[in-house]
């Protein structure tokens, strides 16, 4: 089993391309990670996202730990083998659905006690129980628990959160121990407050990880402000090492993160989308469920290769969602996702030739063009 790597390939401004390597495939960066939740990106099959150009999948360690459990996804041969994706997995902590549980939690230094969300039974995650199940999941990448506090929040609340995290770090570097070929990523936090970013990015970097998320963020707090943590956050990172922005997000967001130096994204955005009759286009978003488009015999997009536009027409794809097919949420998510990775190898592409300031700009120019006219 060979090791865990990061290769940095090419910079432009701050925008980075490189390569991660695990024992079970090379992830191009920078990189978007479609969301499989409970061990399936939904409405799609493994080589159907596959074929959208993903490298890599994101699954939930929450939700699998609820059901089927990871004691029993071990049993089954890991993750991988249960949910037939060959290449590298990411797992998240839990901790942010944990938190997000509010009145079913109680934290403590330990870690938190909460009820499940399905049948009310009681459950702890810490630290130590986190990496456990990652390591039944048989995940790649394995993320630190720490506490992701709601936003807004005072600066004592997120000094107070980001500091248990640094804590709880630590833990997770000691519980995760020597894993040859798996990696351990921290957490950066410290929600929009400057010293405390720069504080939790020197925690993290004196335990020491394999690569280093940016926490706390697009968790409503806006574009702007969003963007402003980040002119500086991934500075405060190691610049050899994956940056990873957990949870964006939309086109316009991801482009942003990449232009301010993140290396890896996930979000839930394209496939929940697809499922409820929202495409995204070069030139914005499409709402599949408006009546302009239930006698348009046009592709969602002329120029773009995935089975939804090579196949199918708007006023089919209109058809299959007014009458509640499980096609349409198929072919939207296929198409979402297509187009989502069309974005990162775009990127790639232009940081490693030099022009992505001239790539940004067409991006934006298309977007406010708008949708093509109706018929």
């Amino acid at each position: 089993m060979t090791g865990f790597s990061f290769t940095l390939e090419a910079t432009d401004g701050r925008a980075r391309s490189g390569q991660i390597r695990t024992p079970r495939g090379d992830v191009r960066t920078p990189a978007f990670m479609p969301v499989g939740t409970a061990g399936t990106v939904k409405a799609m099959l493994p080589e159907s996202v596959r074929a959208t150009g993903a490298d890599i999948l994101l699954g939930n360690t929450y939700h699998l730990m609820l059901r089927p459990g990871a004691e029993r996804i071990d049993r089954l041969g890991g993750l991988h083998r249960f949910m037939n994706w060959d290449g590298p997995i990411l797992t998240d902590s839990g901790g942010f659905q944990v938190m997000s549980l509010a009145e079913l939690r109680k934290l403590t230094e330990a870690g938190v006690t909460f009820s499940s969300h399905i049948d009310g039974s009681r459950h702890v995650l810490s630290p130590e129980t986190s990496m456990e199940i990652q390591r039944l999941l048989g995940s790649d990448i394995v993320m630190a628990f720490d506490e992701c506090p709601a936003l807004p929040a005072t600066h004592a609340r997120q000094a107070e959160a980001m500091r248990l995290s640094m804590r709880w770090a630590q833990r997770s570097r000691d519980a995760f121990g020597d894993r040859p070929g798996h990696a351990l990523f921290g957490i950066m936090q410290g929600g929009v407050e400057r010293d405390l970013r720069a504080e939790s990015a020197a925690a993290l970097r004196a335990i020491g990880f394999d690569g280093y998320a940016i926490g706390g963020l697009a968790v409503g707090e806006g574009q702007e402000v969003m963007f402003g943590v980040l002119d500086y956050a991934t500075d405060l990172l190691p610049a050899d090492q994956p940056r990873y922005l957990m949870g964006v997000g939309k086109p316009d967001d991801i482009v942003g993160a990449v232009q301010r130096g993140v290396d890896m994204m996930d979000c839930v955005l394209p496939s929940r989308s697809g499922r409820t009759g929202q495409a995204w286009t070069r030139r914005g978003q499409v709402n599949i469920k408006n009546a302009r488009h239930a006698d348009d015999p046009r592709p969602l997009d002329e120029d773009c290769s995935c089975a939804a536009c090579t196949g199918y027409s708007r006023a089919y794809l209109h058809h299959v969602f007014r009458a509640g097919e499980m096609i349409s949420g198929m072919l939207l998510t296929w198409h979402n996702l297509h187009y989502y990775q069309q974005i990162m190898q775009g990127m790639r592409d232009a940081i490693t030739g030099g022009t992505l300031d001239a790539w940004v700009a067409e991006f934006h120019a298309m977007r406010a063009q708008g949708d093509i006219p109706p018929v």
